[in-house]
């Protein structure tokens, strides 16, 4: 009779150690690279369990509903997940009971052109840049730069309505007009490209705005650059030919603001176009000391002295020889 009770307890001892040692002790990694598995809502914990041993993520598929009854009140979440490491099951089910779903990070800078943003979604394995320009084109100035995650297999018209939302919310958060929502994204996307310092912005904006109150041409470089990008000549350096091309967007050639943004601004610079500041500064160019700022010039002879400067600047090596000397 002790015999049979001892026996038993072994056997108890057996049924609940077996389990707790496969569930909480058993690590495995039956794969050499990174692996993802994808779980559809609703699928069942044992096809959960199959999808994680064919990716070699578990060493037996009934391990992952075995895991799910040591925590009953947890339930798996939809998702893609990526799987490196050696784990155990319990482990692995913990994972997916969070939702730590994978996403791609997209981190867009202020002043990102749709252009900029192709080349940073095909790095990311979003998809070909050549197709989100075509999906994007015409979003350009409200696709708003931020730090965006995003699982694969994302489709572009979805990253652009994310960023777009974005957009919104901040333009909604500056009381932004929408009846000059065109105008004043196009001016913010031309602060942007234009300015370093955040004090100067609203000054920039108040320099263009002078200039198309007098009926005078822009002659902004960043919307020579994006008209180049746009006719597929762009080789990172403005030439003669790009100052006299006829795209619209060449403001060295036509009067008035662009057809549209020349890039996506952020808040500040939205806010700048909404706010500009009162000046009567018609011209500014960068200075020469490195600063990020620039001389500001109501006059073409007191710009053209300011440009002077700035080009002995570079001769004696101030300044990078890389930037161009902007006239305005």
């Amino acid at each position: 009779m002790k015999l049979s009770r001892i026996l038993a307890a072994c056997v108890v001892v057996a049924a609940l150690g077996v389990p707790h040692y496969l569930v909480r002790m058993d690590g495995y990694r039956g794969f050499t690279e990174p692996v993802f598995v994808d779980i559809p809502k609703g699928t069942s914990s044992l096809r959960i369990g199959e999808k994680l041993a064919e990716a070699g993520v578990l060493r037996h598929a009934f391990l992952f509903p075995l895991a799910r009854l040591t925590k009953p009140a947890a339930k798996p979440q939809a998702g893609e997940y990526r799987f490196e490491k050696t784990a155990t099951p319990a482990e692995v089910f913990a994972r997916i009971a969070r939702g730590d779903v994978y996403l791609v990070e997209l981190r867009i800078p202020e002043g990102s052109d749709v252009f900029d943003i192709a080349e940073k979604v095909e790095a990311a394995g979003l998809g070909p840049a050549e197709e989100f320009v075509r999906v994007a084109r015409e979003k350009e100035g409200t696709l708003f730069p931020s730090t965006y995650a995003f699982r694969r297999g994302t489709t572009h018209e979805e990253i652009c309505r994310a960023m777009q939302s974005q957009f919104n919310r901040v333009w909604a958060e500056l009381k932004g007009p929408a009846p000059q929502k065109k105008k004043v994204v196009t001016l913010a996307s031309i602060v942007e490209a234009e300015a370093v310092l955040d004090e100067e912005r609203a000054r920039i904006a108040g320099v263009y705005l002078n200039r198309l109150a007098k009926g005078m041409r822009l002659e902004c470089d960043p919307t020579v650059e994006y008209a180049a990008k746009l006719d597929g000549r762009w080789k990172g350096v403005i030439y003669k030919a790009d100052l006299a091309s006829g795209n619209a967007y060449n403001t060295y050639r036509h009067e008035g603001l662009p057809p549209g943004p020349v890039a996506n601004p952020g808040r500040d610079s939205l806010q700048a176009a909404l706010h500009p500041e009162e000046t009567d500064a018609l011209y500014f160019v960068a200075k020469g000391d490195q600063s990020g700022g620039h001389v500001f010039s109501k006059d073409y002879t007191a710009h053209q002295k300011a440009v002077a400067a700035y080009r002995r600047g570079q001769r004696n090596g101030q300044h990078d020889a890389g930037a161009p000397a902007r006239k305005k």
